[in-house]
């Protein structure tokens, strides 16, 4: 049985901007594959020097990471969230990420904010219960913990 997939709108990205785009996909595609645990230790020693970003920063890191993959243009949020946290990271600066559920129905979902506002997610993320954050500071914030 296969389920229908949407794609969000892919826009076009310079040549500059694709090589750091493609880099940040590969290595979150990669991080993905890991524990929790352990992709958030790499997150936490990634955003150490940054400042915090932007809502126009991470919006920019996202369109970018969604016009060079198709996996993440889909329905592979983690791995979209990750590239685009990482993306940020290059350009000097970090987001807030989340990971989180909500209970009715069951659904799971990673995502970056930027002030406690989704970055480029629909209005339904704010029904997400975070369980795990990865904020651009060094204290840790309430739901940093993994559950």
């Amino acid at each position: 049985m296969t389920t229908p997939t949407m794609f969000e709108e892919r826009e076009r990205v310079s040549l500059v901007a694709r090589p750091p785009a493609l880099l940040a996909v590969a290595i979150a595609r990669a991080l993905g594959r890991f524990p929790p645990r352990t992709i958030r230790r790499v997150l936490e020693g990634a955003r150490m020097g940054a400042r915090p970003a932007t809502y126009d920063e991470a919006a920019r890191a996202r369109a970018n990471i969604v016009a060079v993959s198709r996996r993440c243009a889909a329905q592979q949020c983690v791995q979209r969230s990750l590239a685009t946290a990482l993306l940020c990271r290059l350009h000097g600066v970090w987001p807030t990420w989340h990971t989180g559920v909500r209970m009715e129905p069951f659904l799971a979902h990673a995502w970056v904010s930027v002030d406690g506002v989704p970055v480029g997610e629909p209005e339904s993320t704010a029904l997400f219960r975070p369980i795990m954050t990865v904020s651009p500071t060094t204290s840790r914030e309430p739901g940093e913990e993994c559950a």
